[in-house]
């Protein structure tokens, strides 16, 4: 007898990640509004800038890195699991990093790391 493989159907795929609105089907919450700038101008402030960590996502972004960056990505990992117990994973990795970046940027600005790197380059 052949073993098949049990595969989600399209609707598990593509299923909508927004809760619905009470007493509404799902699928037919009200959509999310984006803004590009915040409505509070402290919300970015360098002190206030601070990675999601363990939440859930709602937005996906991918990044191709070089198989030097990635081996580096999971060094650094390994190594803050070894030496000082902290168990992460390389998203979480990779958005404290961005997040230290960005306060440095809003902080420096001009003179930030991010702009001269940027600038060699």
């Amino acid at each position: 007898m052949p073993r098949r493989v049990s595969l989600p159907s399209a609707d598990d795929l593509f299923r909508p990640t927004e809760e619905a609105a009470e007493g509404a089907p799902k699928g037919s919450g009200k959509p999310r509004s984006v803004r590009a700038v915040p409505d509070d101008a402290t919300e970015t402030a360098p002190a206030q800038r601070r990675p999601s960590g363990r939440v859930r996502h709602d937005e996906k972004m991918t990044v191709y890195v070089t198989a030097e960056e990635l081996l580096s990505i999971e060094h650094t990992r390994l190594t803050l699991r070894a030496s000082h117990g902290l168990a992460v994973d390389r998203g979480r990795l990779v958005r404290e990093a961005l997040a230290l970046v960005l306060a440095e940027y809003d902080a420096n600005g001009a003179d930030s790391a991010l702009v001269r790197r940027l600038a060699e380059g």
